[in-house]
């Protein structure tokens, strides 16, 4: 039998889903207990984070995105080796896309494929029993669900809780803890959510404040007793095939944004996963024989980005014989140049006809099914990809036509969004963040 687990929810975004869930999983871990991580949806910052709090990498659980043979094999990844499961939610607990049951992408579709009961956190600033009616309507939305019992966060006074929990003693939910308001409780963040936990100043401090909140304010003993459910065993059969057999892989804070399962499928298929630092100016390895370029923040580290000339040198060299992928951040280094937020303009590599920009942020955001136009890393012409666009660069140059493009993509709802990322040779690149393949 698998493990157990328990998903931490919320009604609406910004409740302190992060807060609680890092809470708990560094105070199980002082237990001694084997705790894993997941992410409902897509998201590389808060997995980073929970990585620091358990020891372990945080896998993305996607129920739209991810087909079930994956999904199941990245449930196992969160499983293997663990005493109990906790995932966290994105958004609200019920919050997807208009699809058949079960792919809406919800947190909701997570907890009752895998049977983990939710722990719903209540933001309760501004509310005292009518905090119970949000979560009496949490537990009664969606009859596929159990919900445990609820955390209350940004209490303000002992008078406040008592108001609270009579609200909730009369819908008969239970009360699992409160952690009171705390302005020191919250990380802090920049465009794309959360700076990276390894950016994060005094991380294993701040991780060791929570724990001690978490023991005092939240029933440790209880939250235990309530997990349930199991998500499948370990076997990795549906992860993702890797692009080469020897995968040099751009790995430093400019650089980070690459999901767990890919990683995971990649070395389980058999193939070695080189990292190097572009920031610190290493070229791909020549012995590799596929370079890939994740997201992250590029526009951070331009300046030293553009002055990279080993790096920069040795991309080019690379990419003339061997295939070269980039991913957002990725997508923009292969470009010509990159404008900062100052208005500086970096030149790039130079391998795609790309021209970006972070003067003027524009978000750009949501899933995107993606249907490829020739063979390449990411698959034959006519694979059909799932992934998802989440930055708020600005492309100068003029759009891709279908003899340099990619793909060809639609929003999660088949909406045409027309063509997307550019390939040259042998490399390519587009915005597009990969979660999965069409046999996903």
């Amino acid at each position: 039998m698998s493990a157990p687990g328990l998903l931490v929810a919320a009604p609406r975004s910004g409740s302190g889903k992060t807060t609680v869930t890092l809470a708990l999983m560094r105070a199980l871990r002082r237990r001694g207990l084997a705790v894993r991580g997941a992410k409902c949806g897509p998201d590389y910052i808060d997995p980073a984070f929970h990585r620091a709090a358990t020891g372990h990498d945080s896998v993305n659980l996607d129920s739209f995105a991810m087909g079930e043979r994956l999904l199941d094999s990245v449930a196992g990844l969160a499983t293997e080796g663990a005493d109990l499961v906790v995932a966290e939610g994105s958004m609200g607990l019920f919050d997807g896309i208009v699809a058949g049951a079960g792919r809406t992408g919800a947190n909701a579709d997570i907890a009752a494929r895998y049977g983990w009961p939710v722990l719903l956190v209540l933001d309760v600033s501004g509310a005292a029993q009518s905090a119970a009616a949000v979560a009496l309507g949490c537990r009664a939305y969606d009859p596929r669900i159990r919900m445990a019992g609820v955390v209350l966060n940004k209490v303000a006074s002992a008078r406040h809780r008592r108001l609270v929990e009579d609200g909730l003693a009369k819908a008969d939910i239970p009360v699992l803890g409160a952690l009171m308001r705390d302005a020191a409780l919250t990380l802090p963040e920049r465009h794309l959510g959360l700076v990276q936990a390894g950016e994060t100043a005094d991380l294993d401090a701040r991780l060791d404040r929570l724990t001690d909140l978490a023991e005092a304010g939240l029933d440790l003993d209880a939250i235990l007793r309530a997990a349930g459910g199991e998500g499948p065993s370990p076997s990795g059969s549906g992860l993702p095939r890797p692009p080469g057999s020897r995968i040099a892989v751009a790995s430093d804070a400019a650089f980070s944004f690459l999901y767990p399962h890919m990683t995971a499928g990649w070395r389980r298929a058999g193939a070695e996963i080189v990292p190097f630092s572009p920031l610190a100016d290493e070229p791909p390895p020549a012995d590799c024989d596929v370079c890939w370029l994740p997201g992250g923040y590029p526009e951070l580290h331009a300046g030293r980005l553009a002055s990279a000339a080993r790096f920069l040198a040795g991309l080019r060299r690379f990419a003339a014989g061997k295939p070269v992928h980039g991913e957002c951040g990725g997508y923009m280094v292969l470009g010509e140049s990159l404008e900062d937020t100052d208005g500086i303009t970096h030149a790039m590599a130079g391998l795609l006809p790309v021209a970006t920009s972070y003067r003027a942020r524009k978000l750009h955001l949501g899933y995107r099914v993606a249907t490829l136009f020739a063979d390449g890393v990411l698959g034959a012409a006519g694979t059909r990809l799932v992934g998802h666009e989440f930055h708020y660069a600005s492309e100068l140059s003029s759009p891709p036509d279908a003899e340099r493009a990619l793909a060809r993509v639609t929003d999660a709802e088949g909406v045409p969004l027309g063509l997307a990322g550019h390939r040259s040779g042998l490399t390519s690149g587009s915005f597009f963040h990969l979660i999965a393949g069409e046999t996903g």
